[in-house]
């Protein structure tokens, strides 16, 4: 069964885009070249030129075509010259602000799901988090009261992000409506996901728990999402170190799945799930939780390295 685009908008393609967050409160796009990043926003302005200023903007409502002019202008005009400041300079804003959906699978490893002692899924498991959770690299989380909950786990997963409006597509075709890829980390409390009646929803949900970032990268430039080296460290010591191969439902077959029983559309994420490694699949007496004053880094390799800290 193949594809059915009711919105057949452009995808971005040979881009790699970040967010900035300005001194005004803004969050707008900007593009990551070397160790340089070009401020469209300011770009525009110099140059008199318009495009989608955010990144839930370009995937929702279009204008490819006029961010790609405003790009090759900014590159080649020397009235441009201010708006290109060095990566260190700027302060991230949220790669994503408002997805209509936010979609997460969980169990999607193997030797995840053996270290947590759970059978191997027949079908995707399937949850969801709220725009609250979304922030940024280099956030601070400020966790919760510890009568609230205090058992904070982490999770490095790969995030696709939707450029097309998919409804009952194959996994062969789904690739056509996969706009990029991102790192996402999949925050959790499993003491309020595992031990108020299996609620992953309110164990996952929590303000700031899902940054993603720091980049969005077109799917071109990531080639084959199925051989990506994910990494999770915590205060510098590796905790997870698995590839994207021991998926138990690879992309493809991930966003097929949703698509058959419900619509994805642009600027929807998925997280694709946790490798194994995760502080819940240790035995008890070996459970240290994540405390405040902790610092996490998700790295994926050809995504960069997203940063967070605890507080």
């Amino acid at each position: 069964m193949s594809g059915n685009s009711s919105a057949p908008l452009e995808m971005p393609t040979n881009t790699i885009l970040l967010s900035i967050r300005n001194q005004d409160g803004s969050e707008t796009l900007g593009l990551k070249s070397a160790d340089s990043v070009i401020d469209l926003r300011r770009a525009a302005a110099l140059l008199g030129l318009a495009a989608p200023l955010t990144l839930d903007q370009l995937l929702q409502e279009g204008g490819v075509a006029p961010l790609n002019a405003l790009i090759a202008a900014a590159r080649s005009s020397d009235r441009a010259a201010a708006a290109v400041l060095p990566e260190s300079e700027i302060t991230h804003g949220r790669l994503l602000r408002n997805p209509g959906k936010i979609v997460c699978v969980g169990l999607n490893y193997r030797h995840h799901a053996h270290e947590v002692s759970m059978p191997i899924p027949k079908q995707p498991v399937l949850f969801s988090k709220y725009n609250n959770s979304l922030a940024a690299h280099g956030c601070t989380i400020t966790l919760p009261p510890k009568d609230v909950a205090y058992k904070m786990d982490y999770e490095t997963e790969l995030v696709i992000v939707i450029g097309k409006s998919a409804r009952n597509v194959s996994a062969e075709d789904a690739p056509q409506f996969i706009a990029g890829y991102c790192i996402g980390h999949d925050f959790s409390a499993r003491d309020l996901q595992m031990e108020t009646g299996g609620q992953w929803l309110i164990g996952k949900t929590l303000d700031n728990f899902a940054p993603i970032g720091p980049y969005f990268v077109s799917a071109d430039l990531v080639g084959d999402p199925h051989n990506l080296r994910l990494q999770t460290f915590v205060n510098g010591e590796v905790r997870q170190d698995w590839k994207t191969d021991d998926f138990i439902f690879d992309c493809y077959q991930v966003v097929s799945y949703i698509s058959k029983h419900w619509t994805l559309e642009p600027g929807d994420i998925i997280f694709t799930g946790t490798p194994h490694g995760v502080i819940a699949g240790k035995p008890k007496d070996q459970q240290v939780w994540l405390k405040a004053g902790d610092e996490v880094e998700s790295r994926i390799e050809k995504l960069g390295s997203l940063r967070f800290r605890l507080a």
